[in-house]
């Protein structure tokens, strides 16, 4: 029995094709081998089964009943072997290209439109998605989590990154349906000085700064009703009267679900959302790849 594991694929191969030709000297040049080296193989693979495949006359070859048993689970075993290595083959010609993001992008299905363009140009790369709290604005690019990643400008430590804006959106002001200031149509950025606003993590840096809209607004910085880190934490302290908050306009839809409203702010500058890569990986072909598939989707040339 043991003499039966040592039988080599190759062992199989030669013996498939032995069976197809039933001629040894045809199946020699199939098989680049010579005629004389395939026979000591057929007879070698005969001695470890323990019985003979091939019947040999002056007619030529035939199978034996042993060898047309054999016949189908050889078919079967390199078949098998040549999808496994195939697989193998896949598997080390794929590669990742991580995008990160920590909103969801909606936007008229452009993440869809952007996969279906890189996906085309290149089909062995997996596109895996990494969500990323607000934490961190680069959504991923500072720790190496991401490989290029969607984000709100500015950017801190904006000289280690390059980017290609995909949208450019008013930024509107959230608060609680019941709030006093709903009833106006239109607000200005002195309409709500007095009012506590909330804030992204002091990590966030400029980013911050930017929602807080500190370098635009009248007079000193705002009061801070309370720090957020995620759209529920935005919506629940919204609903609760904790404060307003400015939002770009293609994500207040993630907070009007009930109890809350936005209002545009005039004369407040709009916000700019970007796909965006370290600088040191702008040569990268699959970056570059995902770069012009977004340039594409976004119309841009």
């Amino acid at each position: 029995m043991a003499m039966k594991t040592d039988v080599h694929l190759r062992d199989l191969r030669y013996f498939l094709v032995v069976a197809e030709e039933l001629h040894f000297t045809r199946a020699a040049e199939r098989l680049y081998v010579s005629q004389p080296a395939l026979s000591k193989q057929i007879r070698a693979l005969e001695r470890r089964l323990g019985t003979e495949l091939f019947r040999r006359d002056r007619q030529g070859v035939a199978l034996t009943t042993a060898g047309t048993a054999l016949l189908p689970h050889a078919r079967r075993l390199l078949a098998a072997w040549e999808e496994g290595a195939a697989a193998v083959e896949r598997a080390a010609r794929r590669s990742t290209l991580v995008v990160g993001m920590s909103t969801s992008l909606g936007r008229g299905g452009l993440l869809p439109a952007i996969r279906s363009r890189f996906t085309a140009a290149h089909p062995d790369t997996e596109v895996r998605l990494r969500q990323v709290s607000w934490e961190d604005p680069t959504a991923g690019l500072a720790d190496g989590g991401a490989d290029v990643a969607f984000v709100w400008l500015p950017m801190p430590d904006a000289g280690r990154y390059e980017w290609t804006v995909v949208v450019e959106e008013p930024r509107l002001v959230a608060l609680p349906e019941a709030h006093p200031l709903t009833v106006r149509a239109d607000l200005t950025l002195a309409d709500l000085a007095d009012e506590p606003f909330l804030a992204l993590p002091p990590s966030t840096g400029v980013l911050r700064d930017h929602w807080l809209a500190l370098d635009e607004r009248p007079g000193g910085p705002p009061l801070i009703g309370a720090e957020i880190a995620g759209t529920e934490e935005t919506y629940e302290a919204l609903v609760a009267g904790l404060g307003i908050c400015l939002v770009a306009a293609g994500n207040a839809p993630l907070l009007t679900l009930g109890g809350v409203t936005t209002r545009p702010v005039h004369g407040l500058s709009p916000t700019r959302f970007a796909l965006a890569w370290r600088t040191q990986d702008g040569a990268r072909p699959l970056v570059r790849g995902y770069v012009e598939a977004c340039r594409r989707a976004t119309g841009q040339t």
